[in-house]
This record gives structure tokens, C-alpha cells and sequence, in this order.
């Protein structure tokens, strides 16, 4: 499968997951996995799916607009991502953009390694 398939795969089973339910994201990170969420950093699945269930909003929605993916080192795929954000009842979207690094794991599936996240506001 081309590193591009495998990147959009990766990001629509990611932001479907995030939408319905954050805590099945903790297969996608490893113990390994660091985020970075506006600037605050969160190592270890454990510490970034925390994060996340703790973001102050009931519904998300996350619309992609665009998915650039580039193959990496040992197999890997940068991801970069810009999209829409909508939160609970806002009929205004937030502007985001997203990084993803995956790698492959010991039973070779991938897994984010790195991820940042950004809101575009300004």
C-alpha cells in the first residue's frame, strides 16, 4: 500500500475516532508517542489520551481539507494536515492544521509516533 493511501487511512479512522469516542484512541500512540497541543508536550499514550478526554467540549467534529502525506525514514509517513473544527453548538469552525510522524510498530502496524497540533487563530 502507497505511504499516501496509508496516511489518509490513518487520518480518517484517527478523526472519526476522535469524534465519537477519544479514549479508543490509545492503540494508535505507544508508550514511545509524543504530542504537542498548542505548545504543551504529552509523552506516552497514556498522558495523551488524558489530554485529550480532557479537552472542554461534548461534540467535535473534524472536516479535512487537505492531507499531505510524505514517505519517511525507516518506513515512516509524515502526515500534515489542515481542516475544520466544529465544537458542540458553534456554527463557527475553527481553522486547525495537524502533524502526524507514523511508524511502524514490533508486529509491523503503524502507530503516531509524533503528532502536533495547532489551532489557526489570528
Amino acid at each position: 500500500m502507497a505511504f499516501q493511501q496509508i496516511g489518509e487511512q490513518f487520518c480518517q479512522h484517527y478523526y472519526q475516532t476522535f469524534d465519537s469516542n477519544r479514549a479508543g484512541l490509545h492503540p494508535l500512540y505507544s508508550q514511545q508517542s509524543m504530542l504537542t497541543f498548542e505548545g504543551d508536550q504529552f509523552q506516552g499514550a497514556d498522558a495523551i489520551v488524558q489530554k485529550i478526554m480532557s479537552l472542554p467540549f461534548q461534540k467535535v467534529q473534524h472536516q479535512i481539507v487537505k492531507c499531505d502525506c510524505q514517505p519517511s525514514v525507516n518506513e515512516g509517513i509524515v502526515i500534515f494536515i489542515t481542516g475544520n473544527l466544529l465544537v458542540d453548538d458553534n456554527a463557527n469552525p475553527l481553522k486547525f492544521a495537524q502533524v502526524f510522524q507514523l511508524l511502524k510498530g514490533p508486529t509491523g502496524n503503524y502507530y503516531c509516533h509524533n503528532d502536533m497540533f495547532r489551532l489557526n487563530i489570528g
